[in-house]
């Protein structure tokens, strides 16, 4: 089976190739039997996130926005999952633009290859941030969506595209929703990188507002053995949210990274809230854990640890990357 993978070079999507060309976390590695990677290699994706060595991978540089790139890639595969997004909230907030054409343009563009060529099933990798800020609760995959963000909205938007097509032409489409990830190789831009390294270098962290906003936060291997459950025994057209289980404040996040990095208060800088700032966000999962088995396997505790080690014995991945990372 030959599986296309959009912005695997990043983040997540180079966790989730790296899984399943190696033996453990994914369930079902063995079933693949080549992965092409398409990734159009803007700021966040690294080359060196894959090992362009291995002999079940093949990789494309391009944008997913490129009709005639996707079809000659989609005639190859017989699945998708498409993690491929602009991603960075206060980037959106500066300039949409991107956000609406990657997010919506791009995903419109694969979805109709897709159709073309007959592929057996599309996995759709959202965010939890679509269904926008809870004060109570949990949001299940029945709530209706609510995005603040110009972030948020392009991947509502391309969450609704990608159902339609399910709806509308039978297309196999299955959507995910995560919360927060955190791991290894996260461009320093997101939070927690950010924090870990300017605190290993003795600087100053940026804290939004009163640093009271909540999140959840989910390893990205957890979040990449969720995806892969939903692409092997998902059902079509619908959504399953992946949930990390550990709900901690901004307050709460900086003191834990400040004690890993051998950092104090006296680093920290309170900076004017973000335009927007949710203040919460959290989604229930049972959907996943009762039809797919799924639950996540890294405590927060040790992930973090392990995480911070990282960023600590590889300044050579993050350091050329730090000048230009946003808070």
């Amino acid at each position: 089976m030959h599986l296309l993978v959009t912005g695997a070079a990043g983040f997540i999507g180079s966790a989730y190739v790296r899984a399943l060309l190696a033996p453990g976390p994914v369930e079902a590695a063995a079933e693949v039997s080549h992965v092409t990677v398409l990734d159009k290699l803007t700021y966040a994706g690294r080359l060196d996130n894959l090992d362009l060595t291995h002999p079940r991978l093949s990789f494309a540089q391009g944008d997913i926005c490129d009709p005639e790139l996707v079809d000659r890639l989609m005639a190859r595969a017989d699945q998708v999952v498409h993690f491929a997004a602009e991603s960075h909230v206060d980037r959106s907030i500066t300039g949409a633009d991107a956000f609406v054409r990657t997010n919506v343009t791009g995903t419109q563009t694969l979805l109709d290859a897709a159709l073309r060529h007959g592929v057996d099933r599309f996995v759709h990798v959202s965010t939890d941030e679509v269904y926008g800020s809870v004060a109570s609760g949990s949001f299940t995959e029945e709530d209706p969506l609510s995005p603040n963000s110009p972030y948020a909205a392009s991947k509502a938007s391309s969450d609704l595209i990608a159902l339609s097509y399910h709806r509308t032409h039978g297309l196999d489409v299955r959507v995910t929703r995560c919360c927060n990830n955190y791991g290894p190789r996260q461009f320093p831009e997101k939070v927690i990188p950010l924090f870990v390294s300017r605190l290993l270098d003795g600087g100053e962290v940026p804290l939004y507002g009163d640093g009271k906003n909540v999140r959840d936060w989910l390893h990205v291997e957890d979040h990449c053995r969720g995806v892969d459950l939903v692409r092997i025994g998902g059902r079509p057209g619908e959504i399953y949210n992946i949930s990390g289980g550990t709900e901690l404040s901004n307050l709460e996040l900086t003191e834990l990274l400040l004690k890993a990095c051998g950092g104090s208060w006296d680093q920290v800088r309170y900076v004017e809230d973000r335009k927007g700032h949710d203040w919460r966000y959290s989604i229930h999962d049972d959907k996943a854990r009762t039809e797919l088995g799924y639950r996540p396997q890294r405590d927060f505790a040790s992930g973090l640890a392990e995480t911070v080690a990282w960023y600590r014995n590889n300044r050579s991945w993050w350091e050329p990357l730090s000048p230009g990372a946003t808070a």
